[in-house]
């Protein structure tokens, strides 16, 4: 069984930093890969960022590039993204997700998180 909980959403002023943290309940986490995806109202899913088990291999979404960074900590069973330079378009529920391949993160993961709310004011 796999569980996915997200934290340190919240609101933020444009130009400023937030770190989202998901704690992940899950057999052998270190051999899977994690990532993040966003959801903004009205609007699909956007990936985000993923990274493989080692953190060797890390992808990110265009509109994010250069600002986020993901990163993990195998021994606390945790994925992190920090969030930096954010824009008001950055506001969405941002969830984190767990599967096997960074290919598999980054098209279609199998669990999700419950997501946690981002919020960026102008």
């Amino acid at each position: 069984q796999v569980r996915l909980v997200e934290s340190g959403g919240g609101l933020v002023q444009a130009g400023g930093s937030l770190r989202l943290t998901c704690a992940a309940s899950v057999r052998t986490f270190s051999s899977y890969a994690m990532g993040w995806f966003r959801q903004a109202p009205g609007k699909e899913r956007e990936f985000v960022a993923a990274v493989s088990w080692s953190g060797v291999s890390i992808y990110y979404g265009d509109s994010v590039k250069g600002r986020f960074t993901i990163s993990r900590d195998n021994a606390k069973n945790t994925v992190y993204l920090q969030m930096n330079s954010l824009k008001p378009e950055d506001t969405a529920i941002y969830y984190c997700v767990v599967d096997q391949t960074t290919g598999r993160v980054r098209a279609s993961p199998d669990y999700w998180g419950q997501g946690t709310q981002v919020t960026v004011s102008s």
